[in-house]
């Protein structure tokens, strides 16, 4: 018999499965964990930094709106199966309205006769407050240029802090059926109810941080069972992904896995990926705890089986992080194709008389002409031959790239460079918004939960402590030994070290591993800033940050400023730098020949 607690709450692993790692994720996730991932508690996370800004565009067409609707899509194909197995429910669909969402699911639960306890938690909308903040003395700066908020000309459209798992884990405790949130830390997804399952306090750092690892390792879905994963070659199973699945132990560590009979592949490697993603220094501040993300060890325990353990942390720092959006204007874009020879002469012609044609670059706020290059030498097929020029531009004014622009771009067709087309249709302006992170004070956000009786409960954020949460909990790991010198070949980076890469507002991260001890050695000397900034050239003149893993064997590089104004403004062909770490890998760099020829089996990673 399992044992249980007063709350009646097992005394085993919790197990938590994620079915959506971002809003527009695939809609059978939950039905295929419902059906065959045998879990306590389904997560869905539904809010990337540009998410917030689209569901401002859908609130405004529809008052009633801004949430994400895909949720309650799901929630017909599962809902009535959750409640007759006791699986519990907890996502942050509720985007900018939570309630809204709350209402929208107690209508769809009437209509299939279903009678869940639902609660909401918001009180992340922090737009009103922002000035009261900055007239008490609060300066707001943007979170890594350091820009102050009062200097923008424009007024922000949303301000939403990032809130942590409290309300989350006092719904469960109610007997809630269903959470849903508005802005909360995605890992706040899986450490809430990981807290109520186990009786964690809020001083129980440790075990918070552990959680804090299991959330973020779900919170991006089927990136930590095979997906999106520099390793191919390591998966044999090529269906689709399975949904990832965290065991979380009363001591906060976890065992990442997925339902059986899927697809994909959880491995050391898979999980390290995903480890890395999108973060940045070790020290991981949110605000319930601090994890330190170099304390986390990662080991095989079987087939798609790895345990995640050694995740230590400190108190929150008392300040909160706020995904401020505004409006940045209207862009257009429009590509025209360009077949060899003399591709660059070309572009250069097209370039020169399209700005002729819209009176120059400087009309526009910001205009730019980015030269795709993917023709091959000697090609046997006309793509082979085939690059690209894309033009954007922006502006406040919509008529300035709007269809005018449009036009004046095909315009170019029967009278620029031989072989010219178009490969997108006169388009219209698009609205574009500008994403702007930034810390504010703890104790001036107050979380509020709404239970299903309508009953509501004030959950402050907890005080936090600066100079605790920075204290490293463990001494620094020693600094690998270079290894001998000797022979060496000119190999890419990717034969030896796995990278994921992703956006962080405006920055960049690129997480790049390796496998042995061997090659951490050398990845460790080899790996700097400034030969980062020489491998990859469009960074050359960057501020690059380096952090080092050694748990994971593992090193961590922020790209400042690489895309601008963040994904949504951002005139990058790849705007969230999903593939910048994919081309780190495909740099040719001087590896020691012995390390070629050692063993590429995957190493133990002990803790």
């Amino acid at each position: 018999m399992m044992m249980s607690d007063q709350a009646g709450r097992p005394l085993s692993a919790v197990r938590i499965g994620n079915v959506s790692g971002f809003y527009g994720d695939r809609l059978r996730a939950a039905a295929d964990m419902v059906s065959g991932g045998d879990v306590d508690i389904i997560t869905g996370d539904y809010l990337a930094e540009l998410t917030m800004y689209i569901l401002h565009k859908s609130r405004q067409r529809d008052p009633d709106g801004g949430y994400a609707t895909t949720f309650l899509t799901q929630m017909e194909q599962v809902l009535g199966t959750c409640l007759d197995r006791g699986i519990r429910i907890v996502a942050n669909a509720g985007g900018l309205n939570p309630a809204g969402l709350a209402t929208r699911l107690g209508a769809l639960s009437e209509r299939l006769g279903l009678h869940p306890r639902i609660a909401f938690a918001d009180g992340d909308d922090v737009l009103g407050i922002l000035p009261e903040l900055q007239r008490a003395g609060h300066e707001i700066r943007h979170l890594d240029n350091g820009r102050p908020l009062a200097d923008l000309e424009v007024e922000p459209i949303t301000a939403n802090a990032y809130l942590g798992a409290w309300p989350i884990a006092r719904a469960l405790q109610a007997g809630s059926d269903v959470v849903v949130t508005g802005r909360v830390t995605d890992a706040s997804l899986v450490v809430g109810p990981a807290a109520w399952w186990h009786g964690w306090g809020e001083e129980d750092w440790d075990r918070l941080a552990g959680g804090v690892i299991a959330g973020h390792l779900l919170e991006c879905g089927t990136q930590v069972t095979g997906g999106n994963f520099s390793f191919l070659g390591d998966i044999t199973d090529r269906r689709y992904p399975g949904y990832p699945i965290a065991e979380i132990s009363e001591d906060g560590s976890s065992v990442i896995t997925k339902p059986v009979d899927t697809g994909g592949l959880v491995s050391v490697d898979t999980v390290i990926a995903q480890l890395l993603y999108e973060i940045g220094a070790p020290a991981y501040g949110g605000p319930d705890v601090t994890t330190w993300f170099d304390t986390v060890s990662v080991t095989p325990v079987g087939p798609n089986r790895v345990r995640v353990a050694g995740a230590r942390g400190t108190a929150p720092t008392g300040q909160v992080k706020v995904a401020i959006n505004y409006s940045g204007g209207y862009r257009n874009t429009m590509t025209l194709a360009l077949t060899a020879p003399d591709i660059e002469q070309k572009a250069a012609h097209a370039e020169s008389l399209l700005w002729e044609r819209v009176g120059g670059k400087e009309s526009f706020d910001a205009a730019e002409a980015l030269l795709v290059r993917s023709d091959h030498p000697d090609p046997a097929t006309q793509a082979d031959a085939t690059s690209h020029l894309v033009f954007t531009v922006k502006d406040t004014d919509p008529k300035k790239v709007g269809r005018s622009f449009s036009n004046a771009v095909l315009e170019l067709v029967l009278g620029s460079y031989a072989g010219v087309y178009a490969t997108t249709p006169p388009s219209s302006e698009s609205a574009y918004g500008v994403y702007w992170p930034a810390l504010i004070p703890a104790l001036a956000v107050t979380p509020r939960l709404v239970l299903d009786d309508g009953s509501v409960e004030l959950m402050p954020l907890p005080r936090g402590d600066a100079a605790a949460a920075a204290a490293p909990p463990v001494h620094p790991a020693v600094v690998p030994a270079p290894p001998e010198a000797g022979e060496v070949v000119i190999v890419p980076l990717g034969e030896v070290a796995g990278t994921r890469s992703g956006d962080k507002g405006g920055n960049a991260n690129i997480g790049v591993w390796t496998r042995t001890d061997a090659e951490y050695e050398w990845l460790y000397g080899y790996l700097t800033a400034g030969r980062l900034r020489e491998l990859l050239p469009e960074i050359a003149q960057l501020e690059v940050r380096r952090y080092e893993l050694p748990n994971v064997r593992a090193l961590n590089f922020i790209v400042v400023g690489i895309l601008g104004d963040g994904v949504a403004s951002s005139t990058r062909t790849d705007a969230q730098a999903k593939g910048l770490g994919e081309f780190l890998r495909s740099r040719p760099v001087p590896l020691p020949a012995a390390l070629l020829r050692e063993s590429t089996a995957e190493g133990d990673l002990g803790e």
